[in-house]
């Protein structure tokens, strides 16, 4: 980028930047906000307290111990599947499977459907 452009770019982020500052100037819940403050920390100097103490007084249990520690979610793990042992009784194969995807077994469900599953040995 050019140093003319780069010039550019930032002279109009800057004109946004102050224009954004008006409107905040003008906006009535920061003047409010800013006077707030102002008038608390007259009333800190004038009686000798610090912000810190300030909270210690209005919350002597303090954030601290209302941030409790986050319980950390045992993550949970899946029941291993049961091992099922399938015993062709026409040819005598025998498939044995955690799931239902396995290839020989789904050719035979494909092929004898439902009696398939008479076929469990265990």
């Amino acid at each position: 980028m050019s140093r003319l452009a780069e010039f550019r770019k930032l002279e109009q982020q800057l004109a946004a930047q102050l224009a954004e500052l008006e409107t905040l100037k003008n906006d009535s819940g920061l003047k409010k906000e800013i006077e707030f403050e102002t008038k608390l920390r007259g009333l800190l100097g004038e009686y000798g307290f610090s912000l810190r103490e300030i909270v210690g007084i209005l919350d002597p249990q303090g954030i601290s111990a209302r941030k409790a520690v986050p319980v950390v979610a045992e993550k949970k793990t899946r029941k291993a599947r049961d091992l099922k042992v399938y015993k062709n009784p026409l040819t005598g194969e025998v498939v044995e499977t955690k799931g239902g995807n396995h290839k020989l077994l789904k050719a035979w469900k494909a092929r004898f459907g439902d009696e398939v599953e008479t076929w469990l040995v265990r």
